[in-house]
């Protein structure tokens, strides 16, 4: 079945998340993807075998930081401060759409692999760059993780209840979101090409993305002012909520149930009715979503007494006979390793990994009709792909791969 990037070629010069996730996401669609690893040293995140204390070596000695952001993909290893390394770039740029890299601002300049340099050798190139904080301003040059990306977009801020020192979110969350918004505009740069027949230079960031994500908080104090967008904090707080009903409490299970019921007043009628107290509908106290603002405290200690003398399964199945109650089990990780609904869409998949075996993996987040994405090979081993991409693409003959070898180009 054809795919929507097939045909499309990626040069992917990336370390460690963002970047690299970024371009597995175009394979996952069909494009190919070849990933630039330095000749010695390779790709950091290939070394990463232990996370927070913790293993992430996935066996044979695989990392996990590697494994899932390097999925349908290619390996070539070239020393770019050769000569000859550079030339091979060169080559390669010229029969690719895409190249992606994210190292710091000024590194692919020095290197010579710039966007002002590969767009002689291919002008309609697509050049992607990932930065910290943006390709312009007196920070460009400045480097950082994940946990930077967090703490500068006022995420940590954000995630925190009110009170509280800033709140740390583990499992890369500003590498994945950027690695989406890096995604995006690299599909977007592709069609303005099939449209108007250009090439360009796409830039996204970790300080722009997750800006981006907090984008009502932004807007309220761009247009209401200084503290408007800190004000919807208190939201954070489970006991002091301005809609109790948009809230989560525990069950007997020391599981939890979440409700979102934005217009609380159409749904309180029928939370009475569930929790076993009707008479609760008529109280002045919380007659209307104004007035249960007000006393929202004393009703979520009313409302945690009622949800934690029942499992979750219960609420769930007893809000829902009163109609389309909007609420949910607040899942961990492991319960969606066999979720129905998330092996019913393919958000989880199985894999026949050639090393690991028979495994699971994330799947694509989006779907695609006619043309739906596909899981097609491993993370490649540490060059595994070099002959073959300077063969078929490059141009090189046998004689000249080995001669590279022996100059240590590859």
């Amino acid at each position: 079945m054809v795919m929507p990037l097939e045909g499309i070629r990626v040069l992917d010069w990336t370390v460690w998340q963002t970047g690299a996730v970024a371009s597995a996401m175009l394979g996952d669609m069909g494009a190919e993807v070849i990933k630039i690893e330095d000749r010695v040293t390779g790709d950091p995140a290939r070394g990463l075998l232990r996370v927070s204390g913790k293993s992430a070596d996935v066996g044979h000695g695989r990392a996990l930081s590697f494994e899932y952001a390097n999925v349908n993909k290619k390996s070539i290893t070239v020393d770019l401060k050769k000569e000859k390394g550079k030339e091979i770039i060169y080559r390669l740029a010229k029969k690719s759409d895409v190249f992606v890299q994210n190292y710091r601002y000024g590194v692919a300049a020095r290197l010579g692999i710039d966007y002002p340099t590969l767009s002689k050798y291919n002008p309609k190139l697509i050049y992607a760059n990932c930065s910290a904080y943006g390709p312009n301003g007196p920070e460009r040059e400045e480097p950082a993780f994940d946990y930077l990306g967090m703490a500068r977009s006022g995420y940590m801020v954000a995630a925190a209840e009110p009170g509280e020192a800033p709140r740390r979110v583990s499992g890369g969350t500003a590498d994945h979101i950027t690695a989406v918004t890096f995604a995006y505009g690299i599909m977007t740069a592709l069609v303005a090409r099939e449209r108007y027949g250009i090439g360009q230079e796409v830039n996204a960031s970790l300080l722009g993305s997750m800006m981006w994500i907090h984008l009502l908080n932004l807007t309220a104090t761009l247009l209401v002012g200084p503290g408007a967008g800190e004000e919807t904090r208190t939201e954070q707080s489970r006991t002091k909520v301005n809609n109790p009903l948009w809230n989560h409490y525990r069950c007997s299970d020391d599981k939890y149930i979440a409700l979102a019921c934005m217009q609380s007043d159409r749904y309180w009628a029928t939370l009475c009715k569930a929790i076993g107290r009707p008479e609760l509908e008529k109280d002045p106290r919380f007659i209307d979503a104004g007035t249960r603002t007000v006393n929202s405290t004393e009703l979520v200690t009313i409302m945690d007494a009622a949800f934690v003398t029942k499992p979750v399964a219960y609420w769930m199945t007893k809000l829902r006979e009163f109609g389309d109650f909007i609420c949910c089990e607040v899942k961990s990780f492991a319960d969606l390793v066999d979720d129905p609904q998330v092996l019913a869409n393919d958000y989880i998949i199985n894999f026949d990994h050639p090393v690991l075996g028979k495994v699971k993996q994330v799947g694509s987040p989006v779907q695609l009709s006619k043309t739906p994405s596909r899981r097609m090979s491993e993370a490649p081993e540490f060059g595994q792909h070099t002959e073959e991409v300077l063969m078929e693409i490059g141009g090189y003959s046998w004689e000249e791969i080995t001669e590279l070898k022996e100059q240590k180009v590859i």
